[in-house]
């Protein structure tokens, strides 16, 4: 059952399908029961960050957060908020209306600093429009000295972006940049983040696209091991899951992670993670996965 009490094929996730009681994605219809269907609409996200919600409503439950120049399809808008699902990862949520824009074209280039901010003009002391995050997709129209001007307006300094078709190498290295980033339960851009979101962007950067979720990389990203932690070698770039919860692999023994025991993006001793997982759950790790581009 979904919160709302449709009923749906178990192999539906209703994180990754818009489908509620009353209306559900067009591309659904044979497959779940609602009172109508629609195609949805695209639009852009306007702001540099913006809450994805369970429920329409302000202090509902964070799942995700969606970045300045992603699409986005909207199924249904009622009272300031839209019900929308993201294009880069499939995720389905609540956002409010007014961080949505006209749909962007595709997109040039993506931020490759940590964090850029957005002026109106091509101007470093111009009061900033907003922050953008690493990853955020953006459509360059132009270039006015050091600074690339964007589709729909504003600019960014042109040092702090590149090509979408120039990627990094080396996502274990992108990963360490986020190291004493804050935990963010949900967050998925530079100024917080999640253990997920660490995975999916640090990736993101290598030109490799994963979901949003850990349960959703344990069973998608990459490949799956014959074995785990102990009992096969491990190596740099290698996924280590544990209910809840994935860790990069640094080395042999290290990992990078972003976590709620640190409270940050930290390095650790893998045996360290064991030992917390095994105490809190009475399991172990759950499955290694490896990254065929990487690896």
């Amino acid at each position: 059952m979904t919160e709302s009490g449709t009923t749906l094929d178990p192999r539906i996730d209703p994180r990754l399908n818009a489908v509620r009681d009353d209306l559900a994605d067009a591309a659904l219809e044979g497959q779940v029961t609602a009172v109508r269907f629609a195609e949805g609409r695209p639009a852009g996200i306007a702001r540099g960050v913006v809450d994805l919600r369970r429920t329409p409503d302000a202090g509902s439950g964070l799942d995700s957060q969606l970045l300045f120049g992603e699409t986005v399809t909207v199924f249904d808008e009622a009272e300031g908020w839209a019900w929308v699902q993201n294009q880069t990862d499939g995720y389905v949520g609540y956002v409010e209306s007014r961080a949505l824009g006209a749909a962007p074209s595709p997109p040039t280039h993506r931020v490759t600093a940590l964090r850029s901010y957005l002026f109106p003009e091509p101007n470093l002391k111009a009061p900033p429009l907003d922050c953008l995050s690493i990853g955020s997709p953006l459509c360059v129209t132009g270039r006015e000295g050091d600074y690339a001007a964007l589709q729909g307006g504003g600019y960014v300094y042109g040092r702090h972006i590149a090509p979408v078709a120039e990627t990094e190498s080396d996502f274990v290295a992108t990963a360490l940049r986020f190291l004493g980033t804050p935990y963010y339960w949900g967050g998925r851009s530079s100024v917080g983040l999640d253990c997920s979101t660490l995975v999916q962007l640090s990736l993101a950067c290598a030109g490799l696209p994963v979901r949003r979720d850990s349960y959703q990389q344990e069973a998608t990203a990459g490949e799956a091991l014959n074995g785990l932690p102990g009992e096969i070698a491990l190596q740099r770039g290698d996924l280590v899951f544990s209910p809840g919860h994935v860790a990069i692999m640094l080395d042999a023994g290290r990992i990078v992670h972003a976590n709620a025991f640190t409270m940050t993006v930290a390095i650790e001793d893998l045996a360290a993670l064991e030992g917390r997982v095994r105490a809190e759950t009475g399991g172990g790790f759950t499955a290694v996965r490896r990254i065929p581009e990487f690896g």
